[in-house]
């Protein structure tokens, strides 16, 4: 089984060869095809690591707590940008310069996150974990296809670590996380 490390690494891998792809067709139609299932992998892939892979790296990494508030500020510009592709027509000047912001910053976050909180994660985890971690992120996309059912509007990254934090402490593991690796939902 891959560790979760190396399954948003794949995620990363499909952002490049989808945006590449873009590059390669010019008709709304054909942008469309590609547009729409980048779009939604983007909310989908984005929300994944807010409830599986950042909690966890919150209480692991030496570096977390500014990464996670960093990853959770670019996903919300990533957001904002794919959204605003929307309330254009596919293949018209303002539907790209959307794209392409959305396709910036998420090359700006993905090497963020390689050289930052992925590796940070690899240093502090188990592979245990990591496994455990990586079967709860495929399960929870298989649940969510092209997003469905999710919020995928913006949250306050700062707002977002205190209730992370504050989880554990609710839950009475005194800040450790649970000791079999898994989160409570």
């Amino acid at each position: 089984m891959s560790d979760i490390t190396e399954l948003i690494l794949e995620d990363h891998q499909e952002f490049r060869r989808r945006f590449a792809a873009l590059d390669e067709v010019d008709t709304p139609e054909e942008l469309a095809k590609i547009w729409r299932p980048l779009s939604a992998l983007l909310d989908l892939h984005a929300v994944a690591e807010e409830r599986i892979f950042y909690p966890e790296l919150v209480h692991r990494g030496s570096d977390a707590e500014d990464e996670t508030v960093d990853a959770v500020d670019d996903h919300n510009q990533i957001r904002d940008a794919a959204h605003e592709a929307d309330n254009y027509p596919v293949g018209s000047a303002p539907w790209h310069s959307a794209v392409r912001k959305a396709r910036l910053e998420n090359s700006e976050h993905m090497a963020e996150e390689e050289d930052g909180a992925l590796a940070d994660f690899r240093r502090h985890a188990d592979l245990g974990l990591r496994a455990d971690l990586g079967a709860r992120f495929v399960a929870f996309k298989q649940e969510h296809p092209a997003a469905a059912g999710l919020d995928t509007s913006d949250i306050a990254p700062n707002r977002y670590l205190a209730s992370v934090e504050a989880e554990d402490i609710r839950d009475g593991s005194l800040g450790l996380g649970p000791l079999d690796g898994r989160r409570h939902e």
